[in-house]
């Protein structure tokens, strides 16, 4: 279902993604763990169709993320790191939005609606303004959307950040049952790693760009002799306190455009 073959990332001199290669199958739940700055967000942009990998292929649902975009697209719902939902419309609003950009069918837009709003339990607030939600709310609503048009696989960037543990345990309640009754392929990176290890059917390692290591939590717990994810996950990247994240992207862009301007 997702397949990256080679792949690598340059901004510049610096490799943000470094000879990458990785599969997910149908109906797995993947998560990709790694410090700040190891590649996480950057693997997925390119996944996702935000960015072009320097080097490499990328396919999703047998499609050529670059060469197959719409195509590509079409096989996958998101939901980004910072909320992306417009918080001056409603909640249904957004809902139909999002259906009139993938083309979903109107005669089948307003039960498709119903449905995941019901799922995510904001039916009750459909005519709401999302600017009144709450940040748990507000996730809700984005996997609602990224599901919309029956994506094969949905991307999660670090979806339960700043959340508390109710909405955190609701969320991967619907990302289990997604998986469960619709053979759903989940991606999904978070720094919390008792998600991971609860969630996550495998599991890949990525520091410094490169995949350090993958496999079941229980094979990484062995493999380094660890009773816990997280100890195994620390042996592996180290315990030295890396600095928050800098997308290298835009990093990149900001340093052009400062030379541009001179």
């Amino acid at each position: 279902m997702i397949e990256v073959k080679k792949v690598t990332k340059k901004f510049g001199s610096i490799a943000a993604v470094d000879n990458v290669s990785l599969k997910v199958t149908a109906g797995e739940r993947f998560a990709l763990l790694g410090p700040n700055g190891a590649g996480k967000s950057t693997t997925i942009k390119m996944l996702t169709t935000l960015l072009k990998p320097t080097s490499g292929q990328l396919l999703l649902n047998e499609h050529d993320v670059v060469r197959q975009q719409d195509l590509a697209r079409k096989s996958f719902g998101i939901v980004f790191q910072d909320p992306s939902v417009d918080t001056e419309m409603t909640a249904y609003e957004n809902m139909q939005l999002h259906g009139v950009l993938y083309h979903v069918p109107k005669n089948q837009l307003k039960n498709r609606i119903k449905e995941l709003l019901e799922l995510v339990e904001l039916w009750d607030r459909r005519d709401f303004l999302v600017k009144t939600f709450s940040g748990g709310m507000k996730r809700r609503l984005e996997i609602a959307r990224g599901l919309l048009h029956h994506p094969k696989i949905l991307f999660l960037d670090e979806p339960t950040l700043g959340l508390d543990a109710q909405t955190r345990n609701l969320l991967w309640d619907y990302v289990q049952r997604l998986s469960r009754e619709q053979n759903m392929t989940i991606f999904f990176t978070t720094h919390y790693l008792e998600e991971a290890d609860a969630n996550a059917s495998r599991i890949a390692f990525i520091d410094h760009g490169k995949i350090i290591a993958s496999g079941t939590a229980n094979e990484l717990k062995k493999k380094t002799k660890s009773k816990s994810l997280e100890q195994a996950y620390l042996k592996m990247t180290g315990t030295k306190i890396r600095d928050e994240s800098v997308d290298p992207h835009e990093a990149w862009r900001q340093r052009h455009r400062a030379r541009a301007m001179k």
